[in-house]
Formats: structure tokens, C-alpha cells, sequence
């Protein structure tokens, strides 16, 4: 057995599960209908909503932030980046990559204000 013969041999040994349960470099819950229904009905129920498609890291996959007027907002896993934007233009709804343009102070203020309703 040769050096190289080890490294092919530990290489099978600990391959990448494959299929619908791998989502990237770690197991997470992967997108479901749940959460497309859960979109779907914040999308008909708020006014002036945006998307913002937020890229795959490594302890999330893809997901969809939607903020509405209001700057109140949700986010859910997405199957992929072409989906949430898919989404967004069946729902009429304006989406932006969050990677390049960041998420709206509207967001930012939503939460500052029910942080100090909180207390």
C-alpha cells in the first residue's frame, strides 16, 4: 500500500451525503413548502414589500428576507438564489441582492422600535 493508496481510501471513506438531506457544507433544514406558503402570505397581507436575497453561508442556505413599508420583516430558507428572485417576480414584489446592497434602514428601525417596546 503506497501513501497515495491511504488518502484515496480515507477520501471514499468520509464522501459528502448527497441528495436532498445535503444542503451545502452543513446539514441544515433545507426549504420547504412551509416556508414558501409563509412568504407568500406576508407578501398579501403587508403593502410595499422588497426582497432581499441573502447568499448561502455556512451555518444558513439561501434565504429570502422580505421587508415591507413599514420595515417590518421575515426571512425564510429558499431552495436558491434564482428561486427567491423567481418568487419575488410572480409576487410582483422588487428584489435586490442583499450581498450588494445591504438591507434597508427601514429593518433597522423596526427593530430599534420594538426593542424599546419590549423593555
Amino acid at each position: 500500500m503506497s501513501l497515495l493508496d491511504r488518502f484515496r481510501r480515507r477520501r471514499t471513506r468520509m464522501s459528502r451525503p448527497t441528495g436532498d438531506a445535503y444542503t451545502g457544507s452543513t446539514r441544515v433544514r433545507a426549504a420547504d413548502g412551509v416556508d414558501q406558503q409563509h412568504l407568500e402570505q406576508f407578501v398579501k397581507t403587508r403593502r410595499g414589500v422588497e426582497g432581499f436575497v441573502e447568499p448561502r453561508t455556512v451555518v444558513s442556505e439561501v434565504t429570502l428576507l422580505l421587508v415591507a413599508h413599514d420595515g417590518e420583516w421575515t426571512r425564510r430558507r429558499v431552495p436558491s438564489a434564482q428561486w427567491a428572485h423567481k418568487f419575488a417576480n410572480k409576487h410582483q414584489v422588487p428584489s435586490y441582492d442583499a450581498a450588494v446592497v445591504g438591507v434597508p434602514q427601514r429593518m433597522r428601525d423596526f427593530n430599534r422600535r420594538q426593542k424599546q417596546q419590549d423593555r
